[in-house]
C-alpha cells in the first residue's frame, strides 16, 4: 500500500450472520493486510458464536437487529466514521490481500468506488447458477442504467467517505449489491474494478444465499429501482404496452363502424378505449415523477458533494499556515 493510503483512515466493516467459523480468519487476514486499519464487525442476530469470537479476534462488534444485509450496511456507513470503507463478507471467501491495490487504485485514480472482481475456478465457490444469474443481472442494469460493472454482485467494496454518506439504502436484504451499483451510476461517480481470488467457504460455513429467492428479489429491486429513479422511461413502456393493446382491439372494430357504421362489440370498445385513457394518464404520470425524480436526484448529489473530495486532493491543497 502507498505511502498516501497509509496517512489516511481505513475502516473494514464486515457483515455477519452465523460465521462463528470464519470470522476470526475474516479479521485477522484483513489486520495483516491493512494494519492500520479500524475493523467492524456488524452481527445481524446470529444465533452461534459470532461475537465471541469476533470479540476475541479484536474486532470492534456491533448489533444490528433488523434482518437483512441491506439494514446492517445502512448502518455502517451510518455509525463508522473514516476516509475509507472496505465493505467485504464475514464468510472468508475474499482475498484480504487486494485490499491494499483497490485502495491504492481508488485513491490515484480519484474513485469513490471500487469493486473487487470475483475471479475463481473453484465450482463449489462460484457456481454456475450463480455465475449465469450475475451475467444476467449486470446485463439487465447495462441496458437499464446505460453500463455496469463485470461482478454487479460482488461483496467486496471499498468506498470513499462521500459514497458511503450520500448512499440512501432502502433495501433490506442481498440486493443491496445492486442498489450501491445503481447508486454509483446515477450519480455519475468514477468507479474502477480489481480483480480477486474467490474462494470456497470453510468447512461448517453454510451461505446464506439463496438462488431463487434471492434472484427474485434483485429482478423486483432492478424494477424498482427502474421505476423510481427512471419514472418517465418506465411509465413510457407502460403507456406503450397498453396502447398498444388497445390499438389491436380498436382496429378491427374501427374497420367494422367505418363499413358498416355500427359498433358490433360495445365492451370490447370501452375496453380499447378505457387502455388509450390509461395509457395516458401513465404517461403523464411518467413525466410528473420523472421532475421529481430529478429532484431527489439532485438533492443526493448535494449530500455527496458536502462531503471532502478525493483524499490525495486534500492533502495537496493543505494550506501549510493551516498546520
Amino acid at each position: 500500500m502507498t505511502d498516501a493510503a497509509a496517512a489516511i483512515s481505513i475502516a473494514v466493516i464486515i457483515p455477519c450472520y452465523n460465521e462463528e467459523v470464519a470470522i476470526s480468519h475474516v479479521v485477522a487476514g484483513f489486520r495483516a493486510a491493512l494494519p492500520g486499519a479500524a475493523i467492524h464487525v456488524f452481527d445481524n442476530n446470529s444465533k452461534d458464536r459470532t461475537i465471541a469470537v469476533a470479540q476475541e479476534a479484536g474486532a470492534f462488534v456491533h448489533r444490528v437487529s433488523a434482518q437483512g444485509k441491506g439494514h446492517v450496511v445502512r448502518r455502517m456507513f451510518a455509525d463508522v466514521e473514516a476516509d475509507i470503507y472496505v465493505l467485504v463478507d464475514g464468510d472468508d471467501t475474499y482475498d484480504p490481500k487486494s485490499a491494499p491495490r483497490m485502495i491504492d487504485k481508488l485513491i490515484a485514480e480519484q474513485l469513490d468506488m471500487v469493486v473487487g472482481t470475483r475471479v475463481s475456478d473453484e465450482k463449489t465457490a462460484y457456481r454456475p447458477g450463480h455465475r449465469f444469474g450475475n451475467a444476467m443481472l449486470t446485463g439487465m442494469v447495462a441496458l437499464i442504467f446505460g453500463q455496469a460493472f463485470t461482478d454487479i454482485l460482488s461483496g467486496y467494496r471499498i468506498f470513499s467517505r462521500r459514497f458511503a454518506k450520500s448512499f440512501p439504502a432502502t433495501s433490506g436484504g442481498f440486493e443491496i449489491e445492486t442498489e450501491l451499483t445503481v447508486h454509483a451510476l446515477q450519480l455519475v461517480m468514477p468507479c474502477g474494478e480489481v480483480e480477486t481470488p474467490y474462494g470456497s467457504r470453510r468447512e461448517g460455513s453454510l451461505s446464506k444465499l439463496n438462488t431463487y429467492r434471492d434472484g427474485w428479489r434483485i429482478l423486483m429491486t432492478i424494477q424498482q429501482l427502474l421505476r423510481f429513479e427512471m419514472p418517465l422511461r418506465f411509465f413510457s413502456i407502460v403507456a406503450g404496452v397498453l396502447a398498444g393493446t388497445s390499438i389491436l382491439l380498436g382496429i378491427p372494430l374501427l374497420i367494422e363502424f367505418i363499413e358498416s357504421g355500427l359498433v358490433p362489440r360495445v365492451p370490447t370498445a370501452i375496453l380499447a378505449t378505457g387502455l388509450m385513457l390509461i395509457a395516458a394518464l401513465s404517461l403523464a404520470s411518467g413525466f410528473i415523477l420523472d421532475n421529481v425524480t430529478r429532484g431527489r436526484r439532485e438533492l443526493r448529489h448535494l449530500f455527496y458533494l458536502r462531503n471532502p473530495g478525493p483524499l490525495a486532493d486534500r492533502r495537496k491543497e493543505r494550506r501549510p499556515d493551516a498546520q
